[in-house]
């Protein structure tokens, strides 16, 4: 739960606060488990740096694949950012040499201060990550940047004509989006304990969409609220083998159709000042 609740923030970054229809949300995740775990593998980093350098790969990720947003847009921008996270899925195959290949690599044990850590200490950990991860992102979308990522969403003409640099915002969403995924693909790698490219592919990119479009875009509160359902709802219905996907499809369906803005836009219309508090607008 807490992991996809970081990854959501960070792809809400993206796609409801910028308005960007872009699918890189995966690639930024596998990159970050990657980072992470092969950095512990192979340079021997603690954990706290892989953790680091999970996010730093993924924020220059973020950035890169920010450039093709500069000149494309819409489901074109969709088809090129999906590409990209194929393209990732090929390097992880077929740079054995590096990363393990297709059957992927167990993530070394994980300490702190030469402790190992239990699951206790596992979710302290996760916890006070993704903590700082709101924090920063909320921060960062009340700011001044923020207001001109929700500009440009609006109208990329009109926020050029009061002054915003349209295209130096845009790479400035999609590198602080990767930077926040990837930071949660970092915590997955330790969760999980084991990094494979199947992991990072289509499934992933849509479970991380339908917790954004449940808990609504463009609202922090409603990534974590997104996340909670989609997590939530397969742990109390694993002694039901077959259950979860049709739940899933359920709940994603009756959301679409009955809460559009999802369920912090609901909350937003039915709570008196709870829009402020949900929403960067």
């Amino acid at each position: 739960m807490l992991v996809y609740s970081l990854a959501a923030i960070g792809f809400n970054v993206v796609i409801g606060y910028l308005g960007q229809l872009a699918f890189a949300n995966a690639a930024f995740f596998g990159i970050g488990a990657y980072a992470a775990g092969l950095s512990m593998a192979h340079l021997g980093l603690p954990y706290p740096l892989a953790l680091v350098a999970a996010a730093v790969v993924g924020g220059l990720a973020g950035a890169l694949v920010g450039l093709p947003a500069l000149r494309v847009r819409g489901y074109y921008l969709a088809i090129v950012t999906l590409a990209f996270g194929e393209l990732m899925r090929w390097v992880y195959v077929h740079a054995d040499g590096i990363t393990y290949g297709a059957s992927g690599f167990n993530v070394p044990q994980v300490s702190l201060f030469g402790r190992g850590l239990n699951e206790t200490g596992k979710y302290y950990v996760f916890l006070l990550v993704v903590l700082l991860g709101l924090g920063a992102t909320r921060g960062l979308v009340k700011s001044r940047v923020g207001r001109a990522f929700v500009a440009v969403r609006n109208s990329e003409a009109a926020a050029a004509s009061t002054g915003v640099a349209v295209l130096r915002t845009k790479v400035v969403a999609f590198a602080w989006s990767g930077l926040i995924v990837g930071l949660a693909g970092g915590l997955y790698a330790l969760l999980n304990g084991r990094v494979s490219p199947d992991t990072f592919g289509l499934s992933q990119m849509l479970m991380h969409f339908a917790i954004v479009m449940i808990g609504g875009l463009g609202s922090l509160a409603g990534s974590i609220i997104g996340a909670v359902l989609l997590t939530g709802a397969p742990e109390l219905l694993r002694n039901f083998p077959g259950l979860e996907e049709i739940v899933f499809s359920l709940l994603l369906m009756a959301v679409l159709f009955l809460m559009p803005r999802g369920i912090g836009g609901l909350i937003a219309d039915r709570i008196p000042g709870a829009r402020e508090r949900l929403y960067q607008e």
